[in-house]
């Protein structure tokens, strides 16, 4: 059993600890700018092209952030 352990490579992750900072600023920078175009421009027809990436990007920047500050 600790042969197979022994032989698996550990993981690496796309973005590194020290990547977080600089991903979580341009995502929540681009949810906040979408946000700003969705909210002086509301539609039926933006909703998808704006709303949605909008929310997308904060929650996943906030979590990039979260994970940046070590909380």
């Amino acid at each position: 059993m600790d042969t197979e352990w022994d032989l698996m490579k550990p993981f690496v992750p796309m973005v590194g600890k020290e990547g977080h900072l600089p991903v979580a600023a341009v995502l929540m920078l681009t949810g906040f700018f979408l946000t700003g175009l969705f909210s002086i421009n509301k539609s039926v027809a933006t909703a998808p092209l704006l709303a949605i990436p909008a929310s997308l990007e904060l929650g996943f920047g906030s979590v990039y952030l979260i994970c940046a500050v070590g909380v």
